[in-house]
């Protein structure tokens, strides 16, 4: 890879920079397919030696990758995942010094998107494997390099499935997301609806005829921001997190057509982002309980085929590691001085600990730097990591 260098800086390993930016290279963004970034990834392990696959999604046009480094004794079936996504946000309107999907390093830090969020990661854990290979490890090393994280963690599900046909199963993971190579040990959930509301149009000068969509999708959006008002007021808390209760909130709205024109539809999206262990189920039941029992008897009253209809677009579940499990013991011994720290944002870490393995968030960068004009990660963030990733292999 050949880097665009403006008042650079010497990179902490050659091989880890350069694969970085070879997967920089590649324009991910989620509404792209990723099968030009994956197919060469699985097909330079297959060129190592190494067993690796493609999980594809219905369309086709995106895949997963998981590929198997044996442990010395030929065991494949255990071990360890090391964990990233491959997608990357837009860059749409952002105002950029250097060309977003060009890799260049200037002041110490190396630019590009997907730099920190997370082809860091995964770049330099590609740079690790010949050695790994070289030196087996005593139990083997499995890469789970994932599509459409950034929006809703669409191909995690389906890849873990896949493995669990295969018989693998994994005593933990590592989720390389920018932690500024602390641990994360907990994170909170994510939930994502769509709410559509049917109303019924008559004119202005009409209205006790007809339904308001937006008014009616206005009373849901309140009752929402009542129940983050519960969270805030009276908890669940943990004072572990930035932000120490579940929250909630409406992010986007579209609704009618005309002033005089009484609105027959409205559509708006929330999130709530609950704690471990306040169940995500209950906090929707909530919400569309007050819609059906309250809400579309008062509609219907009006007129027969007025409704509330909700969608499910994400529900990255909540991680919470067990202190005193296996992996965080193991990590605590061999990175005695990183912290331990907890996140509001989510990962795919949820779903692996979700289907039985044990998952800490640990990765070069900070979130900070993501999904930014200019995106970069720290030349020194990179070094830590192959650091870290070189130790955490040899200790198996």
């Amino acid at each position: 890879m050949t880097f665009q260098t403006i008042s650079g800086s010497m990179p902490p390993s050659g091989a880890a920079l350069d694969w970085i930016g070879r997967l920089i290279a590649f324009d991910t963004t989620s509404r792209n397919s990723n099968l030009g970034l994956i197919e060469m990834l699985r097909d330079t392990l297959l060129d190592w030696g190494i067993d690796a696959w493609l999980d594809h999604d219905a369309s086709g046009a995106k895949a997963n990758l998981f590929a198997t480094l044996p442990a010395e004794d030929g065991n494949t079936l255990d071990g360890l995942v090391l964990s990233g996504h491959t997608d990357v946000v837009p860059v749409d309107g952002q105002d950029w010094r250097s060309p977003p999907f060009k890799p260049s390093i200037r002041d110490g830090h190396l630019y590009g998107r997907g730099a920190c969020d997370m082809k860091g990661f995964i770049g330099t854990v590609m740079s690790q494997v010949p050695q790994w290979c070289a030196t087996p490890p005593r139990h083997p090393v499995h890469l789970a390099f994932t599509y459409d994280e950034e929006v809703g963690c669409l191909g995690v599900s389906t890849l873990l499935a896949a493995i669990s046909r295969r018989g693998i199963r994994p005593r933990g993971c590592i989720v390389g997301e920018p932690t500024g190579m602390q641990m994360i040990v907990a994170h909170k959930g994510i939930n994502i609806y769509r709410c559509c509301v049917q109303g019924h149009a008559v004119h202005s000068s009409l209205t006790p005829r007809g339904v308001n969509a937006i008014e009616y999708a206005a009373r849901i959006i309140c009752r929402i921001r009542d129940i983050a008002d519960e969270f805030a007021q009276h908890g669940p808390y943990d004072e572990g997190f930035d932000v120490p209760f579940s929250t909630a909130q409406a992010g986007t709205i579209a609704g009618g057509i005309a002033l005089n024109t009484v609105p027959q539809a409205c559509e708006f999206v929330f999130e709530f982002r609950n704690l471990p262990g306040v169940d995500a189920d209950a906090i929707f039941a909530r919400i569309e309980a007050y819609a059906n029992e309250t809400l579309v008897p008062e509609m219907r009253r009006v007129h027969s085929e007025a409704n509330i209809d909700f969608t499910c677009i994400g529900a990255p579940p909540a991680m919470q590691a067990d202190d005193t499990g296996a992996l965080v013991c193991h990590l605590r011994a061999i990175a005695p001085n990183m912290t331990w720290n907890k996140a509001s944002y989510g990962t795919e870490a949820g779903f692996f600990q979700r289907a039985g393995i044990p998952t800490i968030v640990c990765g070069p960068g900070h979130i900070a730097q993501a999904h930014q004009a200019d995106e970069f990660i720290a030349l020194d963030q990179i070094a830590h990591c192959e650091d870290f990733l070189d130790k955490l292999v040899r200790s198996l």
